[in-house]
């Protein structure tokens, strides 16, 4: 039995793991894993359980299904709707061949050097603009989060090219609890004007479903409400870019959808920047506007690139992992190929490893 195998791992180490866990099968062996990664729960798994119910109230295990139950609204066996709606995935834009007008790019950073030690790290200048969301993929341990501290200004890069003075939201990897008081008084003490605005209660803080937890003391929330109370802090400070590092640690799998579609929403209509560092390769390709893709050797030399579209950047990234994803026809999820399958063989042999078309 494992329970969420895939924390704490990038891309490529969550599907070594799940190689690992599904080496263990035999005749006389089961498995049983819980997992909120939904690649990595479709590379697992032979058949899921669906779990419903009210959180800290009551839970409901359903008789064995595809993956597809659990995205859609209703147990068919049963004739029981347990979501009010089924969820579906953003179909991402796909225009590789489309050139870009690099003068939108309001916003621009030079050619970075940064090194810590026997680590070399390379950054490939860049631009973005107003309503984007530029999504940083990479191996743990490539500098992602050394990139958003760099633009953050908390760490100088070397050398005479320096970022621009920028206005920064940063939502951090790990949160420690340290507020002596309730969610509502950190809100209120943090950032009283937003929580009180009307819109951002109805676009943020409702989806995120705060108001259980909001008179509850922040030093006893479980690790997803203090996720989402650290992303409605980050959202809710008024700035020019936001970085948040890895959203989706923490949530299970329909909150991790919700808290893409809140981000998205509030980044376009605020017409404000973010940039993401994310490993759960679903959030992260529904998230992102563009990619910026980390190549490398983990803590030995990397390079960012500047950011590209994302089927360009996607594609470079799986191609170095040697993965292959297909779109879900029906809810247009991107789904992982089974190594060596027929799709898997066939994606790679046409060098088209991040698929965005809705043919199954």
């Amino acid at each position: 039995m494992f329970d969420e195998p895939s924390s704490y791992l990038d891309v490529k180490q969550r599907l070594n793991a799940a190689k690992v866990i599904r080496s263990l099968l035999s005749a006389t062996t089961y498995i049983v894993v819980v997992e909120h990664d939904l690649s990595v729960l479709d590379y697992l798994s032979d058949f899921i359980c669906v779990l419903y119910g009210m959180p800290s109230a009551y839970g409901v295990v359903t008789h064995p299904f595809s993956i597809n139950i659990f995205l859609e609204d209703k147990v068919p066996t049963e004739n029981l709707r347990f979501r009010d709606e089924s969820l579906t995935f953003r179909l991402a834009e796909t225009a590789d061949e489309l050139v870009e007008n690099e003068k939108l790019r309001r916003f621009r950073y030079p050619d970075l050097i940064k090194n810590m030690g026997d680590f070399s790290r390379e950054i490939v200048g860049g631009g973005f603009t107003d309503s984007e969301i530029i999504v940083l993929s990479g191996q743990n341990g490539t500098g992602k989060t050394t990139f958003m501290r760099m633009l953050a200004g908390s760490l100088p890069a070397d050398g005479n090219n320096q970022i621009p003075e920028l206005n920064i939201s940063y939502k951090p990897q790990k949160i420690s609890p340290k507020f002596q008081g309730t969610v509502r008084e950190l809100f209120l003490k943090k950032i009283r004007g937003m929580f009180m605005f009307p819109q951002f209660q109805t676009d943020v803080v409702k989806p995120l479903q705060i108001e259980p937890i909001i008179d509850q003391a922040v030093t006893t929330l479980s690790g997803g409400e203090l996720q989402r109370v650290a992303i409605v802090l980050a959202l809710g400070t008024p700035e020019d870019i936001y970085f948040i590092d890895e959203p989706s640690a923490y949530l299970d799998s329909e909150q991790r959808i919700i808290a893409a579609k809140v981000i998205k929403k509030f980044i376009f209509h605020s017409k404000k920047t973010a940039f993401i560092v994310e490993h759960d390769f679903i959030m992260a390709a529904d998230l992102s506007d563009r990619v910026i893709v980390y190549e490398g050797q983990p803590s030995v030399k990397a390079k960012a690139n500047k950011p590209e579209s994302l089927h360009s950047g996607m594609n470079k990234f799986l191609r170095e992992l040697q993965i292959t994803f297909r779109r879900d026809p029906t809810n247009f999820r991107p789904r992982i190929n089974k190594l060596d399958s027929v799709k898997d063989k066939e994606q790679k042999d046409t060098g088209n490893f991040f698929f965005l078309e809705t043919e199954a």
